[in-house]
């Protein structure tokens, strides 16, 4: 019976249903995989055929029939499912299985606006002959149906209004690549083009959304991270705003420092007013944030900053909270609660806490980054001082409600300010860092803005990428593969443009970039360790002592080339010290494993010739891009073997790599006994990431008597964390009794997930 249906062509044309070339494309993309059945393919689509079904139709019913089968038992229906919708994808960008000629398909591009024109103007006509003859549109046939459905919805060239898609997923890592290195030397582009593209299209390099959405587009902003600090002035204020609405407009995730704003009840102009405190200027960035979509890509998303001491905390650590009324909540950006030492010995010695309002304690805010030491001495000196307004509450009390916020939202974070000072790349008596962003690993320095045009403020930027350890065969690749992305980064903050002359400023001077590591629960598993039982620590040491140092030869190696970064005098590099002279020695309880690497010429090179790059390390959620990738996200264990990806397309399965050969190796979230094996390895990762970590804490309610996490135990986890080194904690996860299959992970709506 189905044998009489009728089709009805792209072009209009009915003709009769051809059963034995849907079966032909069906085996097509069914060889060389194991445990995938076509008949049952078949038989599950042909039940959702109709007379006059289109054939776009045909070929969503066979890739949603074959998707539909991804399990643990069998896995490589999602390759199954991603080669039909390749195929379905390249139909309807090419009309064709067979993609264009690269200058045609360029040439193509830059007419209809949707490519950058420079493609055109700095390579020949010859070069693009053999970046085509670097091609291998066969790499198509590697990804994961989660991968597929990603680069869809978020990473090819496409109008959004129509669904229509220009370009296949090759022709994208070989034009961010050409891109990227468009200004190298003739005679060694391409030589770096193909590396690069190789890197990229077979996983070994992992890029963010920015980047992947935007190198080759007329839009040339590719920063992940955008840190905005604001002064206590309403020009400040509004120009943060303004700075806030044209980053997130262009696919930036924010991070916003507003410690600076004074407290309610502040008088103003010499009391002819009352301040009306933090939450409507909260209100007022949080509109900004939400006021754009990201080109369609996503909406915007920011966390906002303040000290714990600050006068108004109370108030502001519920501002997330389902409880209360509208105007006395802003629950659409998430907060960072910055804490530093005292404010731990406080509550470990079961003492006060003393709030202030910032502008009433000169000096004190600025300490609080800058030097520990100096912000005791007025901290006391303030708490004694009876001018001052103040108010003194119980530390476990005021810990107390920051921790059960978090636990409540998820999405309280934590900012230990110390740390991020005293283990830093920068010398915090010039360039403190102030903040982090929405996935609290950049720490870079700030000054707020006056007003939009400011040449002296400082909109910090970080250019992301990660390492796939998963595809490493061995730490020594690293060295290429570090030299590859650095040069690519470097290139990429000259080559984008910056809306805002603060950001433009900062960025040439500082040159910061981010890489981090995705398909981390992965690499742990095909070497046989765990997160829980200290298995790992040595392999961690190895692996990420490999990576910064690596990363710092390639930037010095730059630098060497095209000279040092501007402000490498603000850097504690720039003094001979190295993370490695930096970092909490409490690692060194537990982790025993010795150096590896030749640290110490590594240091006089960087004496002699500097750094092109302040910081070379952060590691980020990989959220999206572990779906690219077909990795674990960033450093975290899977929730379950199979991962649900709720996105805008549906619903979509990806399956853990190497499931059937590694099943008895992977540890999943929710059997891990506790968070201390898992801070152990973030405290020994920071160790050597010279930014910061996205590292979460998790919790399984019924691992505890009455079902309920004691507050204890949180406040131990966030000491422990604070004694190890990490500097910073992202999201809170209780389980939920949901499926472990579901996985909403990192960074909702923000670029920086990478």
């Amino acid at each position: 019976m189905q044998q009489d249906l009728m089709v009805t062509k792209r072009d209009g044309r009915r003709e009769q249903i051809d059963l034995e070339k849907i079966h032909r494309v069906i085996i097509w993309a069914a060889e060389g995989l194991e445990n995938v059945s076509v008949s049952q393919v078949e038989l599950s689509a042909h039940l959702h055929f109709y007379d006059g079904i289109k054939t776009s139709d045909i070929h969503e019913t066979l890739i949603k029939s074959a998707a539909d089968l991804i399990s643990e038992d069998a896995p490589d229906y999602q390759y199954l499912a991603a080669r039909l919708a390749v195929f379905h994808l390249r139909k309807r960008a090419f009309d064709s299985f067979e993609p264009p000629h690269l200058y045609d398909h360029v040439t193509q591009m830059v007419n209809d606006n949707r490519y950058d024109r420079h493609l055109l103007e700095d390579y020949s006509r010859d070069e693009f002959e053999q970046l085509n003859e670097f091609l291998d549109h066969g790499r198509d046939m590697n990804f994961s149906y989660a991968a597929v459905k990603q680069l869809e919805g978020k990473y090819l060239v496409q109008n959004r209004v129509s669904g229509k898609i220009f370009e296949s997923p090759q022709l994208l890592y070989m034009l961010v690549a050409a891109c990227l290195f468009a200004n190298y030397p003739r005679e060694t582009r391409l030589g770096y083009i193909k590396r690069f593209y190789d890197a990229t299209s077979l996983f070994k390099l992992s890029l963010p959304t920015p980047i992947m959405a935007g190198v080759r587009t007329p839009t040339r902003q590719f920063s992940s991270c955008v840190l905005i600090e604001a002064d206590d002035s309403l020009d400040s204020i509004n120009a943060t705003a303004s700075a806030i609405v044209k980053y997130v407009s262009q696919r930036a995730g924010i991070g916003i420092n507003a410690g600076r704003i004074r407290s309610i009840g502040s008088p103003i102009r010499n009391g002819e007013a009352f301040h009306t405190g933090c939450i409507p200027f909260y209100k007022h960035f949080q509109t900004a944030v939400k006021s754009c979509s990201q080109g369609g890509v996503r909406g915007g998303a920011a966390t906002l900053f303040y000290p714990l001491w600050h006068l108004e905390v109370e108030s502001l650590l519920v501002l997330k909270n389902n409880r209360g009324v509208e105007e006395n909540r802003v629950r659409h950006i998430d907060y960072g609660v910055q804490i530093n030492k005292l404010m731990y010995q406080r509550l470990i010695k079961g003492g006060n806490i003393t709030l202030f309002s910032p502008h009433e304690v000169p000096g004190l805010y600025d300490a609080f980054f800058a030097d520990q030491e100096e912000f005791e001495r007025l901290y006391t000196q303030y708490e004694q001082d009876e001018s001052i307004r103040k108010k003194s509450i119980k530390a476990v009390e005021l810990f107390g409600l920051m921790m059960s916020e978090r636990a409540s939202t998820g999405r309280i974070y934590i900012q230990n300010v110390d740390h991020c000072n005293t283990h830093s790349p920068f010398d915090p008596a010039v360039a403190p860092v102030k903040q982090s962003n929405l996935c609290l690993e950049i720490a870079l320095p700030t000054k707020p803005l006056k007003d939009v045009n400011d040449p002296d403020g400082e909109i910090a930027l970080c250019t992301l990428s990660a390492f796939n350890l998963g595809a490493l065969d061995n730490l020594d690749e690293l060295e290429d593969l570090a030299d590859l992305i650095v040069r690519a980064l470097d290139s990429l903050l000259d080559y984008q443009d910056y809306p805002i002359p603060a950001a433009r400023n900062a960025s040439m001077a500082r040159r910061t970039l981010g890489v981090g590591v995705t398909n981390f629960a992965y690499y742990l598993a095909k070497n046989g360790v765990r997160y829980s039982d200290g298995s790992a620590n040595g392999l961690v040491h190895r692996t990420f002592e490999a990576i910064q140092y690596y990363l710092l030869k390639a930037s010095n190696q730059l630098a060497k080339e095209v000279g040092a970064c501007s402000k490498f005098n603000e850097t504690n590099y720039a003094k001979g010290l190295l993370p490695i002279d930096t970092y909490k020695r409490d690692v060194d309880g537990y982790c025993e494993e010795p150096l590896h690497y030749f640290w110490e010429t590594l240091r006089e090179d960087i004496r002699e010739f500097g750094l092109r790059n302040s910081t070379l390390t952060a590691l980020m959620p990989c959220e999206t891009s572990s779906q690219i990738t077909n990795s674990t996200n960033g450093i975290e264990p899977p929730r379950g073997f199979v991962s649900v990806k709720a996105s805008k397309d549906g619903i979509m399965k990806q399956v853990v790599p190497e499931y059937l050969e590694l099943k008895q190796q992977y540890e999943l979230l929710w059997s891990i006994p506790n968070n201390n094996g898992y801070l152990q390895l973030v405290g020994i990762m920071q160790k050597f990431v010279d930014q910061s970590i996205s590292a979460n804490t998790n919790y399984d309610p019924a691992k505890f008597a009455s079902d309920k996490v004691p507050m204890k135990q949180l406040l131990q986890d966030l000491l422990t964390a604070y004694k190890y080194g990490v500097k910073t904690l992202y999201y809170h996860n209780t389980r939920d009794g949901a499926s472990d299959q579901a996985d909403d992970g990192g960074c909702e709506g923000g670029a920086c997930k990478l």
